[in-house]
Parts: C-alpha cells; structure tokens; sequence
C-alpha cells in the first residue's frame, strides 16, 4: 500500500468514526425511529456546514451559518423529524430553510416538500445543494413563512424552525384535519418550548415536547 493510499484508508476510517459517533449521539437524546435515523446517515450534515465550522459538523452542536442563521443540533433535528411523523405519502411545509440540512432528511422520508425561507441567500445555496443531491422531490421558495404556502395548502405536516410566541394562524388552518405540526414557541430572550399540534376534526390539541433554543420567527423578507 503506498503512503498516499494509506492517507486515504485513514481519512475514510476516522469519517465513518464520526458518523458512528454522530448516530449514537441521536439514539443517546431519544431518536429511536429507524426511518428517522436511516434518513439522517444518508444525508451528511458535512454538506451543509461550510467554513471554518465544517470541521465540526458531525459534532452534536448547533453551527453558525449564513445571514446570522444556524443550523440546528442534530439531536433536535431527530427528536422534531421523530415527532412530526412523517409518511411516505405525505407533504410536507418546511418553514425555516437554513442550511436545507432539515429539509433534505425531510425529503427521504415524505411524497413532496416545500421548504420557505426570508433570506433569499439561504433559498438559493440550499436550492443549489437539493440539485446536487438529486433531491427532487423538495421546492425551495423565498417568502414569508409565518404566512405558509396557501397556494399548495393543505399541508399533512408542518415543521418550523424557528421560534414564534404561539403558534402562527395561517400556519394552522393550512394543517390537514389530522395533520401534524412541529415548532418551537416562545419569547427569543427566554425559554422555549417544542410543541406538537395535532389537527383534529374539533380543533387543535397540543402536547409539549421539550425546552428548546431557536432563532426567532421574522416577518418580511431579508436583505440577503
């Protein structure tokens, strides 16, 4: 074996480590659902971690990005995708694109999925990363996402990553009877909490899933 050849067989042994350790650290905080963790070893957080925090994408951390975004700690990422529950047949609204690291686990597990966003860099370097992935299934847009998508609503589950005082109107009434939404909720500045909002045939009934720390829901659209 030359040295070079060596380098590599090191390279790709010290990767599949921290994959290794990147899937147990999902199982250690609560993500159980073999759909769910198959979908996050297929898509590699590496791919949307650029810069000098690239070195540290499989670490369980939440990671700076572009236009003063982050992409979330990979075990919230599991435990929301985990409570949103989603099937093969449904679609999906995204609201929240960042990195397009959630949306991308999204897209192994759903028929169809709209991710929205404010900041137009983010839509774009996303889009471009879906097309690279032969991620086909999932349509990334620019606009405000505390408004939805009603052009394709009704939704059967809604995700959102970022954090609103209570969950947004629009949002709701664009959730199919039975459908299920995801979000953190509260002030910025203080606690948060993830919720589950269940959509049934009487109104809505909400369960809280844990203490969270997200950025917060903007209206309007970003300068980026």
């Amino acid at each position: 074996m030359t040295e070079a050849g060596g380098q590599d067989d090191d390279a790709l042994a010290h990767l599949a480590e921290r994959k290794m350790r990147f899937l147990f650290a999902l199982r250690s905080h609560g993500v159980t659902d073999p759909r769910v963790l198959t979908a996050m070893e297929k898509v590699d957080r590496g791919r949307f971690v650029r810069g000098v925090f690239a070195g540290r994408a499989y670490e369980d951390m939440p990671l700076p990005i572009a236009c003063g975004q982050t992409i979330s700690q990979p075990s919230v990422v599991g435990l929301m995708t985990q409570a949103l529950a989603v099937g093969p047949r449904d679609t999906v609204l995204e609201v929240g694109t960042g990195s397009g690291y959630q949306a991308a686990i999204l897209a192994q597990l759903a028929r169809r999925v709209y991710t929205v966003d404010r900041w137009r860099r983010l839509v774009r370097e996303a889009s471009e990363l879906f097309r690279d992935l032969g991620l086909v299934n999932v349509t990334a847009m620019t606009t405000d996402g505390s408004f939805g998508l009603p052009d394709q609503a009704p939704f059967d589950r809604i995700l959102v990553t970022a954090a609103a005082e209570d969950p947004p109107g629009p949002l709701l009434q664009q959730l199919k009877i039975g459908g299920i939404m995801v979000l953190p909720v509260g002030q910025s500045d203080a606690v948060q909490h993830l919720i589950k909002v269940t959509r049934t045939e009487r109104g809505f009934d909400y369960t809280e899933l844990r203490q969270v720390r997200f950025v917060p829901l903007v209206e309007g659209l970003g300068n980026e």
